[in-house]
């Protein structure tokens, strides 16, 4: 015993797939005659699908949220030190003084606010460079308490 020689044995019956061609066959043949007789546009159908999906609301998680929080949006332009990097760790990017960034408050490195934001919707909670924790030892325990109770969880101490 082996294997069929035809992937038509192997997926379809040998009719099904006979009967599939010839509606293919049929559709090619219509097609040709009403392009023959210049009436090709009466073929095309009046529903258009769209590329993509329409956007669907992402999910945000509380702790990403809560992130944002601590690490505010800035300008460039508003930061005051001369030890900026030239580029973004994530995008290789030149900074401008016009765009947003953010500076993460343990390890001091910088990104744009576009390059970090999806890193926080994917619920990660470390520097994508060093992987220091977004959040100080020194909130650790307010951000448990704003989460504990964003959750619905009262007196989590307790």
């Amino acid at each position: 015993m082996g294997f069929p020689l035809g992937y038509s044995e192997f997926i379809l019956p040998k009719l099904i797939f006979h009967a599939l061609s010839f509606l293919g066959l049929i559709k090619n043949l219509i097609h040709c005659f009403f392009g023959h007789l210049g009436l090709a546009h009466l073929l095309e159908s009046d529903v258009s699908w769209p590329d993509h999906p329409p956007h669907l609301p992402q999910f945000q998680s509380v702790s990403a949220i809560l992130i944002r929080q601590i690490l505010p949006v800035i300008k460039l332009d508003e930061l005051c030190e001369d030890d900026v990097p030239a580029s973004c760790a994530v995008c290789l990017s030149e900074f401008e003084g016009h765009e947003e960034i953010r500076r993460l408050t343990n390890c001091r490195h910088i990104f744009h606010r576009a390059c970090l934001d999806p890193w926080l919707d994917q619920d990660q909670k470390t520097c994508p460079l060093c992987r220091a924790m977004f959040i100080p030892e020194e909130l650790l325990e307010d951000f448990y308490e704003r989460f504990w109770e964003a959750a619905g969880v009262p007196d989590y101490n307790e």
